[in-house]
């Protein structure tokens, strides 16, 4: 049968486990004291929920609420139930939340691995704590878990869990995906654990990365610190022998459910509220800006590039409006506040610069969460999209759009520090976030491009999305666990060209 996570194990059907930071549902108590579940975000959730909701499994991580509650093992019972698969809570408490989630993770890891080490609180107790809480994530796979499973740990937040399993003596398969990038030596190396994060690495049996450059970047890193390992092959995936352990190191780029986000685009429901848009910003073309709130999204930076824009090109003036969505987070975080008021500060100066009598707004800004359905219809309704982060994994903002855009007929900007751009590069405009002019023109650029060009770019981009979705991202991740010739994995020149299989196929 071909059917990589059922040649896994060795006896019967073999389980995929799930690990992250958080559950895909943070659960709270209402006002009458019963869980209420609220349904998660973000690239992660975006990607996994479609292949559990297929074949079903197990889902590890913090549930969103403090400390141990008997009744809320009960919730996620049930909630999992409802889901098609397997909810299990690790519980932390409000210290461990702190100074691992807020402060290892996002005061040191996060900034690092986004190039931004001057933004980095290199606290000791951070690492002390890290360690503490990939132990407890550990123990609980442990328990849960066996031989013939296969553990998919994700994220920055969980590096070390592959160590701790070894140290409870666990012999499953354990494979770990990076979704943010990973820095080159020179940044890397400003890490005061910089040798034990390595080791708690290579501890696992596949490590996946989303682009080549991330690749390069920690084979870089492990040659520096570790002169003794040998790395062998040629192309998506990489062989290293570690103290007699073969470990397969890849670049697997995540993406998304490319059909139903088409299927979903075509409704009529979200046709109606693109319609709605562009009756309440007419005749004129609508760029779309979608970001979480933080500091390596690039939005000042486009606001910017939009104000430099207009002033440069007077011929967009009237003709254009930005739509800037920015999707709270992290808000009791003092950067992220001070980021919010920079980009509202932005906001107003643009629109008091360039309104004009008779309606026209330069930018809509919206602080908030976005539903589905507004979702899709803000990508159906936008002629450009600016997807522009300083640094970014990969960004299913970019893939989100284009699977959207069903009539074709738009324009995407994209980062060259995105991941996405390794896929998309050959039909988005790529730029340089840093670069305000050249933002700028790449906008004028988009306004003016011919409708022939814009169909050829988008239709190029759409093909490739569709073709490497999430899917076959899973797909390729697993058959790294079990191929016998690292040549089943070549690299190709264009993701475009690569045969995505069928989900039902993993």
């Amino acid at each position: 049968m071909n059917d990589p996570i059922n040649r896994i194990g060795t006896r019967g059907r073999a389980r995929l486990i799930v690990v992250s930071n958080r559950l895909p549902f943070a659960f709270r108590r209402d006002d009458a004291g019963r869980w209420q579940a609220e349904p998660g975000g973000g690239g992660l959730v975006t990607a996994l929920l479609p292949v559990l909701r297929h074949r079903g499994g197990t889902w590890i991580g913090w549930p969103g609420a403090a400390d141990y509650s008997p009744d809320l093992n009960e919730e996620l019972a049930t909630v999992g139930e409802d889901a098609g698969y397997t909810l299990k809570g690790v519980f932390l408490t409000a210290e461990e939340v702190r100074n691992f989630y807020e402060g290892f993770s996002n005061e040191i890891i996060w900034p690092l691995f986004h190039d931004m080490q001057m933004l980095c609180n290199f606290h000791p107790l951070y690492w002390r704590t890290y360690c503490e809480v990939n132990r407890k994530y550990a123990q609980l796979v442990h328990d849960s878990s066996g031989p013939g499973d296969f553990i998919w740990v994700h994220d920055y937040h969980l590096m070390n869990v592959a160590a701790e399993l070894r140290r409870l003596g666990s012999q499953a398969r354990v494979g770990f995906f990076l979704h943010i990038p990973f820095p080159s030596p020179d940044i890397y190396f400003k890490l005061p654990w910089r040798n034990a994060l390595i080791e708690a690495l290579l501890q696992y049996d596949v490590i996946g990365f989303q682009t080549v450059r991330d690749r390069r970047n920690f084979v870089q890193c492990v040659r520096a610190l570790r002169r003794d390992i040998e790395f062998e092959g040629r192309g998506q995936v990489l062989q290293a022998t570690v103290s007699g352990r073969q470990v397969r190191i890849g670049n697997f780029p995540i993406s998304i459910d490319f059909n139903a986000f088409m299927r979903q685009a075509a409704t009529g429901e979200v046709a109606a509220r693109a319609k709605e848009l562009h009756r309440l910003l007419p005749n004129r073309k609508l760029v779309l800006g979608i970001d979480r709130l933080d500091y390596t999204k690039g939005i000042p930076q486009r606001l910017q590039a939009f104000h430099d824009v207009l002033t440069r090109y007077p011929d967009l003036r009237e003709r254009l409006s930005l739509i800037q969505v920015v999707v709270p987070s992290r808000e009791d975080i003092g950067q992220y506040r001070e980021l919010k008021t920079e980009i509202e500060q932005l906001v107003g100066k643009i629109n008091g610069s360039f309104v004009r009598p008779g309606g026209w707004v330069p930018v809509w800004y919206e602080y908030r969460s976005l539903s589905r359905i507004d979702l899709l219809a803000y990508y159906r309704a936008a002629d450009v999209a600016l997807v522009t982060p300083l640094k970014d994994g990969m960004n299913l903002v970019a893939k989100e759009y284009c699977a959207s855009s069903i009539e074709e007929d738009c324009v995407l900007i994209l980062s060259e520090f995105a991941g996405a751009a390794a896929q998309l590069g050959r039909g988005a405009l790529l730029v340089n976030p840093y670069d305000i002019e050249g933002v700028a023109d790449a906008i004028h650029r988009a306004f003016h491009m011919s409708a022939r060009e814009r169909l050829a770019r988008m239709r190029s981009m759409r093909r490739s999305v569709r073709e490497a979705d999430v899917f076959w991202w899973v797909d390729s991740f697993l058959r790294a666990t079990i191929a016998r010739d690292l040549r089943a994995f070549p690299q190709p020149d264009n993701y475009s060209t690569v045969e995505a299989p069928d989900y039902l196929s993993f």
